[in-house]
C-alpha cells in the first residue's frame, strides 16, 4: 500500500497540503500519515487554524485527534498520525524512510511562531534529503485537482530520470503530461539534442497509455520559462529533479530546483535522481 506523509504544524497552509494529499491518496489507493515534529518532550501549545481560544489546555494529541476526526471520512484508506521529537526536517525524512513512503506532501509556509520550523531551509532540506518524491504546495494554492502536469526536460542526464514516477502518478491521476523542452540557448546542437530527448519521452508516454504534448521553450531563466508556460496552459503541477549534490553534507538543491520550489505558484513535485 502506498503511504503519503504529510507534515502538519496546525497552520492553514499545512492543512491545505493535507487536502492536496487526500486527493492524491484517493487516486493512488494510498494511506495518509500526518506527522508533527516538536522540539522536546515538554509540551508547547501549538497554533491552530480556528477557535484558538477554545483550544487552550488541550494536549498535542488532542490537536492531532481534531485533525484526524475532521478528515478521516474523506480518506478511502488508512489515516493516522505520528508525533516525533527532534529537528523538523530530519524527523520528517526519517518517518518517510521508515514508512517506505510513496511521497511527502507538505506546505512551504507555516504560521507565526512556527515559521522557524517550517518555512525556508527546512522545506528545502526535506526536499533535498527525502528518499521519496516530495510535493511542495505553496501558500495560496487552494485547488487540489491534477489534470495537467508540466514535465520540463533540459539537456542534463538527470532531467529524464523523473519521467517514470511522473508518468506513474499522471496515469493514476488521469492527468495529461505537457513535456516542455527547455533551454537557455538557441544553439542548433542543443536544440537537436532536446528534440531527441523529447521524442524518447513522447514514446515512453505512448507506450504507457498516457496523454502527452511536447513543446519547446527558450529563455534566460528556465525556471521562469517553465512557470510562465505552466500558467499559460492552466497546469496543476510541475515535476522537477532536485539536482541533489553527491555530498551527504551539502543540502543545496541546485539553483533551478530551489527557485522552482520557492517561486512556483503551482505545486512542485521534486524527485531525486535515484528515484
Amino acid at each position: 500500500m502506498k503511504k503519503i506523509i504529510v507534515p502538519v504544524d496546525f497552520s492553514k497552509d499545512s492543512i491545505n497540503a493535507l487536502e492536496h494529499a487526500i486527493k492524491i491518496a484517493n487516486a493512488v489507493d494510498g494511506d495518509i500519515r500526518i506527522v508533527h515534529v516538536t522540539k522536546s518532550k515538554n509540551f508547547e501549545l501549538p497554533f491552530f487554524i480556528e477557535n484558538f481560544d477554545q483550544m487552550v489546555g488541550k494536549s498535542l494529541e488532542d490537536f492531532m485527534e481534531l485533525i484526524y476526526n475532521k478528515y478521516k471520512s474523506k480518506i478511502k484508506n488508512k489515516f493516522d498520525y505520528k508525533i516525533r521529537i527532534g529537528k523538523v526536517y530530519r524527523e520528517i525524512v526519517n518517518q518517510a524512510k521508515y514508512d517506505d513512503a510513496y511521497m511527502i506532501v507538505m506546505g512551504t509556509h507555516g504560521v507565526s511562531g512556527f515559521e522557524e520550523m517550517w518555512i525556508g531551509s527546512n522545506a528545502y532540506r526535506v526536499v533535498s534529503n527525502a528518499t521519496c518524491p516530495v510535493l511542495t504546495v505553496r501558500h495560496g494554492c487552494l485547488k487540489s485537482k491534477y489534470d495537467n502536469i508540466v514535465l520540463p526536460i533540459d539537456i542534463t542526464p538527470e532531467s529524464r530520470k523523473k519521467v517514470p514516477f511522473t508518468a506513474e502518478l499522471a496515469k493514476l491521476l488521469k492527468a495529461k503530461i505537457h513535456v516542455l523542452l527547455v533551454s537557455e540557448s538557441d544553439n542548433k546542437v542543443i536544440q537537436k539534442k532536446l528534440e531527441n530527448y523529447g521524442n524518447q519521452v513522447e514514446e515512453y508516454m505512448v507506450n504507457n497509455g498516457l496523454r502527452s504534448l511536447v513543446t519547446k521553450a527558450t529563455g534566460a531563466n528556465i525556471t521562469d520559462v517553465t512557470i510562465d508556460y505552466a500558467r499559460k496552459i492552466g497546469a496543476d503541477m510541475i515535476s522537477i529533479m532536485t539536482e541533489q549534490s553527491s555530498s551527504p553534507y551539502n543540502l543545496w538543491m541546485g539553483a533551478y530546483a530551489q527557485q522552482m520550489v520557492n517561486h512556483s505558484p503551482l505545486p512542485v513535485l521534486s524527485i531525486r535522481s535515484h528515484e
